[in-house]
């Protein structure tokens, strides 16, 4: 279920933003005067304008315009309110499936949801914090060189929930004290900011995992289709 959810909404940004680019693209080619009236505007206040636009029979090339911008953004704004419904929905699946993630720093329910489906996908990759980290593309592996020690990132595994778990790890930078303290620690003791993320996806997949195992259950019902060191 939060697999469809996630699939459609996905589906609607994209097509809500192919929209929005061929809106933008006409209007270069538009009436002056028309264009001087939207120039300058907002993407929410230029859509806006455009879907109040006078739809009249389209007999020649200004008619044409409008009539083409007008549909264009009905078309965003029927789109964005599908949007807005199936966030509403994967919200609720996610809070009946693990509603002890959205409680967490920077975690909101579309990472919460690309995470959840890559476990409810891969059920033998959740025997230990270690297999959920390598699913996400978190494991390090060692790469140390000459007098160099260091390690780098296993590039395999699950690209959104990477991602997702990179989306997680900036918000915290920009929002949890706690995190912002690691970070500093780290980066005194000469890591670099790079190396500091890696080691925070890290230590997150490991928070992540032991909320979806407590919840491993719901997890499998709702995604099937029919601060330690962390370093």
């Amino acid at each position: 279920m939060l697999r469809l959810f996630k699939v459609a909404k996905d589906s609607a940004i994209k097509a809500r933003t192919q929209s929005i680019n061929q809106l933008k693209a006409l209007l270069v080619s538009a009436d002056p005067a028309l264009r001087d009236r939207l120039a300058g505007l907002s993407v929410p206040r230029l859509i806006t304008a455009c879907a109040v636009l006078d739809r009249a029979a389209a007999t020649d090339l200004a008619s044409a315009m409008l009539y083409t911008l007008k549909l264009l953004a009905e078309r965003i704004q029927y789109l964005t309110g599908e949007i807005n419904e199936l966030s509403k929905h994967i919200t609720t699946a996610v809070e009946v499936a693990a509603p002890v993630l959205l409680q967490q720093p920077g975690i909101g329910p579309d990472s919460a949801a690309v995470l959840l489906i890559a476990a409810g996908d891969n059920p033998d990759r959740l025997a230990s914090q270690a297999s959920f980290a390598a699913l996400c593309g978190v494991s390090p592996l060692e790469s140390s060189s000459g007098k160099s020690s260091r390690r780098r990132l296993i590039r395999g595994g699950d690209r959104q929930a990477n991602a997702a778990l990179y989306r997680i790890t900036l918000s915290r930078l920009r929002w949890d004290p706690r995190t912002q303290e690691y970070l500093r620690k780290r980066t005194a003791d000469g890591k670099t900011r790079r190396e500091a993320i890696r080691c925070l996806k890290r230590y997150i997949a490991r928070e992540v995992h032991r909320f979806i195992i407590n919840s491993s259950a719901q997890v499998r019902d709702l995604t099937s289709i029919g601060a330690s060191n962390p370093c």
